[in-house]
C-alpha cells in the first residue's frame, strides 16, 4: 500500500471517530450497530494504525450516522 492510500485510510478513520462522537456513540455501540468488534472500530479510528475497511462496512457506518457515504471519503490534501 502506498503512502497516499495509507493517509486516506487514516483520514477515513478520523472521520468515523468524528461522526461517532458527534452522534454520541461509544466505539462499542458503533461496533454493535455495524456487526463488528470493538477492537476493529478502535483500529480503524486509531491515527497510528492503517486499517483498510470494505465498502460494505463504510456503507453500514454511513447508514448508522445517517449520512451519505461520500462524507467519509472527502479527503484533505493527502499528497
Amino acid at each position: 500500500m502506498n503512502s497516499v492510500d495509507k493517509k486516506r485510510y487514516i483520514q477515513i478513520g478520523l472521520k468515523i471517530a468524528y461522526y461517532r462522537k458527534l452522534n454520541g456513540f461509544t466505539q462499542e455501540e458503533l461496533a454493535e450497530k455495524i456487526n463488528r468488534s470493538t477492537g476493529f472500530v478502535g483500529q480503524v479510528e486509531a491515527p497510528n494504525i492503517v486499517t483498510p475497511i470494505s465498502l460494505n462496512t463504510l456503507f453500514s457506518i454511513a447508514d448508522v450516522f445517517q449520512i451519505q457515504p461520500y462524507k467519509l471519503l472527502e479527503f484533505d490534501d493527502v499528497k
